[in-house]
């Protein structure tokens, strides 16, 4: 075959290419190019989290109470059929999964090892199951497949041997997704599962799986992990990484994290990626995170706390434009704000932990000097307010403004004292503190608080135990200040005021003997008879005590007048209940006489007159100079009885039956004095 010269053969093995002549057509010819190395094949990058996921049972971190549980069971044979790991995201619960699953598959270097709590990781079953291509140990995310036919596949195949292991583990996450027909179909075959089936179960709602379910699995809660392990965690992986982070940018880490260890590597990676300082190479600061995750510097947030308690609204909005201009949220910087207030709360609480060593340097030091300075109601305060301001804000069009605002209501109220306070001043003053000016603490023209006090009052020997139902009780001159905003009268001495409405008797009345256990409760007064009635008959108690008046009252002898509006045949029904339930003769006359005011009468005349005496009290006219739109509640009297009357000198017959009430209502009369001929 001829091949012309101008013919290109270069593409042909079969045919000889010509000899080089040393010479090109425009001279000689180049050198040959010095092939290029080539870069080493390299796989796709790992995140942190998948790199380091942990592969044995010590390789979990904050989980040591599961972790010797499931050593055990291992070392005794008693690993239970069906496991569910609950926790928040990120602690274990899929990896843990996995380990179960390689423990229980794992059949040592040498094929003849048996269950073990520590897979050697080099078999034939734990290399598939490390690369998620076991056969016989079966991962199914339930919220993608949530129906009973997904459910009817796993009762299928539970129904057929392992094929390359020794068991079948079928690893459901967020079962909780499942619906209610699929876990029923789960239910029969979760209880008496084939001897070479594991089911192990993961979920972040552990509320939302039936109790029938939960009855039949063995529990283990996966904990948050503690922010200090995390950090030291984190720690070793970047320096595993060839990177340096500083011990306060690890820290915000391991906050940010919030217990979870995915989310934490998740933020470390994103870390290590942006590097450390621009200049040397020096290590990731706690700067360069903050800016990351959209955060305010830590000490800035106590700045901003200092500013915004000591009442400075300009120092305070002067710190948050800062931030707002380096890009932080200043609704997450009013979260931060908030979680400060309650470390400093803590520190105030349990002050040991000063001494806590997971706690920051910052924490340590300003938390504690601040826990020194303010006092638990204002803190609680602080806290009331960023609560609501914060749903505030997540509302508003503009979350800087409603942010603003927020801490401008809190510089508002920082010179402020709680109402504790300010009932302690106007106790202390008296009368005299309503005739000056009202004067907010703190104030440099020679206020109540003028030295610098602040919020701190001192707490004089006012201050009481509280009385049953009362709270906290500050008595000052003649009345008595309850903390739950009631007001009881009371003499100088601290006795109540007793109401002239209904005079005591004169004299002492000697004790009654204690009755028999059964003999009938001893009724010697109309207020006796009252309490008698009404565990027995409410109607008729009701009636007694608004339209019913007390003419006359003897031992088994009771003359009323029932108004016109009462309840019909009152008194034929009150000598029913009375012969009915005490075995006695009792005898209950109507009558026309006047008689005596109803018990609801004269408790309401005694609560005009408590009424009365506190309205022109010192203390609360000195509460209205300062608050004139105030109002004043109800005023109580503990020392009044259900009825709003002084106790008698008896206690209820309903309470104490040995004791013998005193007859507040009427003296006692013979039954020759009352009219025969008084209708019945």
């Amino acid at each position: 075959m001829t091949v012309s010269s101008d013919q290109d053969v270069s593409g042909d093995p079969d045919l000889p290419l010509p000899p080089d002549s040393g010479m090109g057509l425009f001279g000689d010819a180049p050198a040959p190019a010095a092939p290029k190395a080539v870069a080493p094949t390299q796989g796709p990058y790992r995140v942190l989290a998948r790199k380091y996921r942990p592969t044995t049972l010590d390789d979990l971190i904050g989980q040591d109470s599961t972790v010797r549980i499931l050593r055990n069971a291992f070392a005794l044979g008693r690993v239970a059929h069906a496991f569910m790991l609950t926790g928040v995201r990120g602690v274990g619960k899929t990896t843990t999964a996995r380990i179960i699953a390689r423990a229980l598959n794992c059949v040592g270097p040498d094929g003849h090892g048996g269950p073990t709590a520590d897979p050697c990781g080099v078999c034939a079953n734990c290399v598939a199951i490390l690369a998620d291509r076991h056969p016989d140990v079966l991962e199914m995310d339930a919220a993608s497949r949530t129906g009973v036919d997904d459910v009817r596949e796993i009762i299928e195949a539970t129904r057929f041997r392992p094929m390359q292991g020794r068991m079948k583990v079928f690893i459901i996450d967020e079962v909780h997704m499942l619906s209610r027909n699929a876990f029923n179909a789960l239910l029969k075959t979760l209880e008496e599962p084939p001897a070479q089936v594991t089911f192990v179960f993961a979920t972040t709602e552990l509320r939302k799986v039936p109790v029938t379910v939960l009855s039949r699995c063995q529990r283990f809660d996966l904990r948050r992990v503690p922010q200090a392990e995390l950090a030291a965690h984190f720690g070793r992986i970047a320096r595993a990484e060839g990177a340096a982070c500083t011990q306060d940018a690890l820290a915000l880490i391991a906050r940010a994290a919030d217990g979870s260890v995915r989310d934490g590597l998740s933020l470390l990676d994103q870390a290590i990626a942006q590097g450390g300082g621009e200049a040397d190479g020096g290590p990731i600061g706690a700067e360069r995170v903050a800016d990351m995750l959209g955060l305010a510097d830590r000490g800035r947030v106590f700045d901003l706390l200092e500013a915004v308690l000591s009442g400075q609204p300009d120092r305070a909005l002067t710190i948050t434009d800062e931030a707002h201009a380096r890009g932080a949220d200043l609704g997450v910087m009013l979260g931060d704000l908030l979680e400060l207030i309650h470390t400093v709360s803590r520190l105030k609480a349990v002050p040991a932990l000063r001494r806590a060593a997971d706690l920051p340097e910052a924490e340590r030091e300003r938390g504690g000097a601040l826990a020194d300075r303010l006092s638990v109601p204002v803190l609680g305060r602080s806290w009331q307010m960023l609560l609501k301001g914060l749903s505030e804000v997540e509302m508003a069009a503009d979350r800087r403004q409603a942010a603003e605002m927020v801490l401008i209501r809190l510089c508002y109220v920082a010179d402020l004292p709680p109402p504790g306070d300010l009932v302690r001043r106007l106790t202390e003053g008296g009368a005299s503190a309503a005739a000056g000016p009202a004067v907010r603490s703190g104030a440099p023209d020679g206020g109540p608080d003028a030295s610098g006090g602040g919020m701190a009052v001192s707490a004089s020997g006012m201050a009481a135990p509280g009385r049953p139902g009362g709270g906290q009780v500050m008595a000052h001159g003649g009345l008595r200040m309850v903390a739950n905003g009631g007001v009881r009268i009371a003499d100088p001495a601290g006795d109540p005021v007793a109401a002239p409405v209904v005079p005591e008797a004169p004299g002492e009345r000697p004790d009654a003997p204690v009755p028999e256990a059964d003999s009938p409760p001893a009724l010697t007064t109309w207020r006796a008879v009252m309490a008698f009635v009404s565990g027995r008959d409410a109607m008729l108690h009701g009636h007694m005590l608004h339209s019913t008046h007390l003419v006359a009252f003897a031992p088994l002898r009771i003359d009323i007048r029932v108004q016109r509006a009462g309840l019909p045949g009152l008194a034929r029904r009150l000598e029913a209940l009375l012969r009915r339930e005490t075995g006695q003769e009792w005898e209950v006359r109507s009558s026309t006489e006047e008689g005596q005011a109803t018990l609801a009468e004269q408790g309401a005349q005694i609560i005009q007159f408590h009424r009365a005496a506190a309205e022109s009290h010192p203390l609360v006219r000195a509460i209205f100079a300062r608050f004139p739109d105030a109002v004043l509640g109800a005023v109580t009297d503990h020392s009044l009885d259900d009825y709003g009357l002084p106790p008698e000198e008896a206690a209820s017959v309903m309470l104490a039956p040995d004791l013998e009430f005193a007859p507040l209502d009427a003296e006692l009369v013979d039954e020759d004095d009352l009219d025969a001929g008084d209708e019945r």
